[in-house]
């Protein structure tokens, strides 16, 4: 099955929209009152968008895992709240997805935990569900890979947009960008600069950004790399809505095939990885599985040493 499909984004179940409908009930008439008063909000601008999406970010349900918060968010939630981001004018939101890799990356790389405090950061893999399951007793609503959240917000965004590319090997950014066009021709996509550019480069490649009126910017350099990258250059005049997407653009462009449905079904997509490239990627999974379930572990003991002084 390819990378993207044609299919329409999930719609939300009956239980799903009565809870946006409550969400947005709760907003309007429980809050109204404390953002008038906190001068958040205005008599005359009646419920500015940029109220809405940052209190259903901050209420939005979370699971606190190895020390970051985490969004626990069904598909359509999760869809919906960075789809509210790219529509708002003057919202910026940058976004990571976290999966073992990256938290073993995480734990010995302070610059880069700081950096995801300030993202939304979502759950990405079946090594976050294990954790949350052994954590916290129950394992993330949904698994909100990039490789299957990114195509599906463009879906899912059914008013076109501005979609700026960044990062990869010039063919590989090409190659992406034609089958987005294919995927979602209703949004634009813009090529900003492959992931070959030097520093004196980088003023234009901002200032092209800034031109460009970009909704959603991909980020494709790596972890830990793009995340710095983007916290330390991207502005909300640059961007609404910023992902580091790793390799998402081999994935899309069809360089780096994706394991068979079957497999990405029982979650093993990983495994499939790491008998394509075998020498690349054996120090990750065979190395770093062991080494994310000491820091599980660990976390785990943690956790309940503060139950019980909790109860003492």
């Amino acid at each position: 099955m390819n990378t993207l499909s044609t299919r329409k984004a999930p719609v939300a179940d009956a239980d799903e929209q009565i809870s946006t409908a409550r969400l947005i009930h709760r907003v309007r008439q429980d809050l109204a009152g404390d953002w008038l008063r906190s001068g958040r909000l205005h008599h005359d601008d009646e419920f500015h968008p940029m109220n809405l999406i940052s209190t259903a970010e901050e209420i939005a349900p979370k699971k606190i895992l190895f020390g970051m918060p985490i969004f626990d968010l069904s598909w359509v939630s999760g869809l919906s709240l960075i789809a509210q981001y790219a529509a708002t004018p003057g919202a910026h939101a940058q976004v990571s997805f976290l999966n073992a890799n990256n938290i073993n990356i995480m734990m010995k790389d302070a610059a880069y935990r700081e950096v995801l405090k300030n993202h939304i950061v979502l759950p990405d893999g079946i090594g976050m569900d294990l954790a949350a399951s052994i954590i916290d007793g129950q394992p993330f609503a949904a698994n909100l890979n990039g490789t299957d959240f990114v195509p599906a917000l463009f879906t899912y965004m059914e008013e076109p947009r501005r979609i700026g590319l960044l990062g990869a090997k010039p063919g590989v950014l090409a190659g992406a960008i034609a089958r987005f066009r294919k995927h979602a021709p209703w949004h634009e996509f813009v090529p900003v600069a492959d992931g070959f550019f030097d520093s004196e480069e980088l003023p234009i490649i901002l200032e092209r950004l800034e031109d460009a009126k970009i909704d959603v910017l991909l980020v494709g350099m790596g972890t830990p790399l793009q995340e710095k990258w983007i916290a330390q250059h991207i502005k909300p005049q640059h961007a609404r809505v910023v992902f580091g997407v790793g390799a998402l653009f081999d994935f899309v462009s069809g360089t780096m095939p994706r394991a068979p449905l079957w497999m990405r079904k029982i979650r093993c997509e990983w495994l499939y990885r790491l008998t394509r490239e075998p020498s690349r990627l054996w120090r990750r999974y065979l190395i770093g599985i062991p080494v994310f379930l000491m820091h599980v572990l660990r976390f785990k003991m943690e956790a309940r040493r503060e139950r019980a002084s909790a109860r003492s």
